[in-house]
């Protein structure tokens, strides 16, 4: 469901942006809100959040689908913790639907779903792991790579097939869309700016990323 945000970019407390192709981590506490704005369009955002608390505590694509009966994410959709405890509402959306399926590539995934030559690519897992071992956020809270686990891509475009399959098609976001979220309790995220060029998740030319948060209205 398409709903625009009642926040105004001057009022926000943190301002950032994420280059193409790169990760990026912070914490947003809980009553913020928290804007994802794809500055160019069909940018694909792999995207995890933990319980900034207990990192144990993370992200469950099982919980969040199931509760909600639907496998993509919009205005009104909540997403559940492991714990099965409510992370985030998505509050705002002008883009209209986000995967919650198709997962992070990784030099493994691009070289089964591609060719054997595209092992090295830089990959959304790259980023994620150098996100847990450098990011100062991070650092301190024992987060490894077991704690890579399903994540949501934020603006991607995966269609499941009648068969049952997964088609990674052409972006149906644009320049300026969003997607906004209250935090219901305080949460790291960790963003991997998909740097994927084998797909048209993000028309094959990854774009930068504005990442906003408000305090409570």
């Amino acid at each position: 469901m398409l709903i625009e945000s009642k926040y105004h970019i001057e009022q926000a407390v943190l301002n950032e942006t994420c280059a193409a192709g790169e990760p990026w981590s912070g914490l947003v506490k809980r009553g913020q809100t928290f804007r994802i704005l794809d500055l160019e369009g069909n940018q694909a955002v792999d995207t995890l959040f933990y319980n900034a608390h207990n990192a144990e505590e993370r992200y469950s694509a099982v919980d969040t689908i199931q509760r909600q009966g639907q496998i993509y994410l919009t205005t009104g959709s909540v997403i559940y913790s492991s714990e099965g405890n409510p992370m985030l509402t998505i509050t705002a959306d002008t883009c209209g639907r986000h995967d919650t399926l198709g997962g992070a590539c990784a030099a493994e995934s691009n070289t089964v779903r591609y060719a054997l030559n595209k092992r090295p690519m830089h990959s959304c897992r790259d980023n994620f792991m150098h996100a847990i071992t450098h990011s100062a956020c991070v650092q301190d809270r024992e987060i490894t790579k077991r704690d890579i686990t399903a994540n949501i891509n934020f603006f991607m475009n995966v269609p499941v097939t009648p068969d049952g399959g997964l088609s990674f098609a052409d972006g149906i976001s644009g320049a300026g869309k969003y997607v906004e979220m209250c935090a219901e309790m305080d949460v790291l995220v960790l963003i991997s700016n998909c740097p994927q060029l084998n797909n048209p998740c993000n028309a094959y030319n990854p774009t930068p990323i504005q990442l906003l948060v408000w305090d409570v209205a």
